[in-house]
């Protein structure tokens, strides 16, 4: 596989990665349309304005809610408005009453109440391995947002996604840190591609309420031993106190071999290849 970089959104049935800001993605395998973790609003800087960390966006969303097309599936890593946004999802789900959008099931209520009632909702927790549409395989990983938070129920809060569909296999995190066991997971599950945040964490944001994610060398370490020939770094460029280094990932991209750092931009896609043409 190799990947080009091609202006603007992904043209339908051409594989590629479209990169939404923060953790958002919108994949397309050739044959289905994927959605994950947008926030394309502005609710986070309405709710914190005047506040220290205010939220105000370094980048505007490269498109609009009501430009996207259809997709085939949205998957929901978790509750935080950067990921589960009411005002992305919300009118998502009204245009697209029959669109399936995967959440946490320890978090079912507040996706109801973000997404909307008459959303299509599937629930899921760590372990499984479902196929939510037709020709896309989905396994859910486990993430630790700062840690390895469960309900009462013991379902995780915080999960990752694995994709398989037509010849594109990739594996999404998630916000996560390392944890014992997530190496494992993923090597297993073989993904071309890892999605990876790569803003980090230390004691001051988490003292703030800010949970922190992998670092830049800790995300090159679990795509390189999960075998992944591509990492793709997100989580970085949205919001000023909890962004990462743009020089560093560039440096690392200049670096690394195997994985192959592609730093994603905006209204870009990462055209994706096969050995003879698009990866369908």
């Amino acid at each position: 596989m190799r990947i080009e970089r091609r202006p603007g959104f992904p043209a339908p049935g051409r594989p590629g990665l479209y990169w939404l800001g923060q953790a958002g993605f919108w994949i397309e395998t050739g044959r289905h349309r994927i959605l994950i973790d947008p926030y394309l609003s502005d609710s986070l800087a309405q709710k914190y304005a005047g506040k220290p960390n205010d939220h105000r966006r370094m980048m505007p969303a490269p498109i609009a809610v009501e430009q996207l097309p259809r997709p085939d599936l949205v998957l929901v890593s978790h509750a935080h408005t950067d990921h589960m946004d009411p005002d992305t999802l919300r009118p998502l789900a009204a245009r697209f009453p029959d669109v399936p959008f995967v959440v946490p099931a320890a978090r079912m209520d507040v996706a109801w109440e973000r997404i909307g009632a008459g959303a299509k909702l599937i629930g899921v927790d760590a372990g499984e391995t479902f196929e939510p549409v037709e020709g896309v395989t989905v396994t859910v990983f486990p993430a630790a947002h700062e840690t390895l938070e469960r309900d009462g129920e013991g379902r995780h809060v915080f999960l990752g996604y694995g994709i398989r569909a037509g010849g594109i296999s990739l594996y999404h995190s998630g916000d996560t840190i390392p944890f014992e066991g997530l190496t494992e997971l993923v090597r297993a599950f073989r993904p071309d591609i890892a999605l990876l945040p790569v803003n980090g964490r230390d004691a001051q944001r988490l003292a703030a309420g800010i949970p922190g994610n992998l670092t830049l060398a800790e995300a090159v370490a679990l795509a390189g031993a999960a075998q992944a020939a591509f990492l793709v770094p997100h989580h970085f460029g949205l919001f000023a106190f909890n962004t990462a280094d743009e020089a560093a990932i560039d440096a690392a991209a200049l670096a690394s071999v195997r994985p192959k750092i592609v730093k994603p931009a905006a209204d870009e896609t990462l055209a994706l290849f096969d050995d003879i043409g698009p990866a369908e």
